[in-house]
Parts: structure tokens; sequence; C-alpha cells
């Protein structure tokens, strides 16, 4: 069972944040997230650590049927180089374990940029616990992080 005071939790209850927490098992890829959490996969939203440089990161938040467009994303910041950190950087960046990461409540509050497709609909994010996911509306939850929103996704490639 998870411990409600995540720093996630804690966030979104400080920021007076409507939210729903939806309790699942394990799961193993992100359409077992979606089924778990009773929605559609684009509603199932990643969020990824970008690196910058030396200690500065940023999240990235994708609808679970798309993947970065780096040329977006690198156009979007004007930079020339971006990376994605080992999964020690980005728990240390965070606090977070991989598979759990989120905004709300990480140690450091970087940057936000939320592809502008989740705008308009509820989604659901990681709640900085394994089998823990919060669902939010999307339009007031990139409100509360100043998120910048703009087109930094493609489609999920065919396998």
């Amino acid at each position: 069972m998870a411990d409600m005071s995540s720093p996630a939790i804690a966030a979104l209850d400080a920021a007076a944040l409507p939210y729903r927490v939806i309790r699942h098992g394990p799961v193993r890829s992100l359409a077992e997230a979606a089924r778990a959490r009773g929605v559609a996969v684009p509603d199932v939203v990643k969020t990824i650590v970008v690196r910058r440089g030396e200690d500065d990161h940023l999240f990235v938040l994708t609808p679970g049927d798309r993947v970065i467009s780096w040329p977006k994303l690198r156009a979007l910041l004007g930079v020339s180089r971006l990376s994605m950190p080992d999964a020690e950087t980005a728990r240390t960046a965070t606090g977070y374990e991989r598979g759990t990461i989120t905004p709300f409540g990480s140690t450091t509050a970087w940057p936000v940029i939320a592809d502008e497709r989740l705008r308009g609909r509820e989604i659901t994010l990681g709640a900085g616990q394994h089998g823990v996911a919060v669902a939010v509306d999307a339009d007031t939850a990139l409100a509360t992080l100043g998120a910048t929103v703009a087109d930094v996704t493609d489609p999920e490639p065919a396998r």
C-alpha cells in the first residue's frame, strides 16, 4: 500500500490542485498502465527528465502515444544539445525513481515543457511511487506547474 504522504501528493495538496489517486499493481508497459488506470494510452502522461547541462534539467510531459521530438524541443529551447540522464542522475535531480517521476514534489522545481496535445482533458501522471498515479485536469495542472506548452512530440514509431 502506498504511503499517501509522498512529496507528489503533498505538492498537489499544497497547490490546492484537485486530483484523484489511482492505485494499481506493477505494470510493465504503457498499455498496461493505461488499462490499470482505466484510461486511454494518450492520457497516461510520461514525465521525462531531460538534461540541458551540468545540474540543469527540465521535465518534458508527453502523451503516452507520443515521443519527444528532439529537433522540436531543441528549437523551442534554443539549444543545440540535449540528453537524457541515466537513472541515478534522474533520481538525484528529482528525488524520484524512474517510472515514478512527476514534476509535483520534485526535489528541484525544474522547468516543465508540456506537449500541446495534453490540453483540454483529464490526464494521469505518476505520483512518486510505483503503482500509484493521479488523475488531474491537464489545463489546471499545466497552469499550476507554469508549464510551457508547445508542439514537442512526434507519434510513437510503429513497431
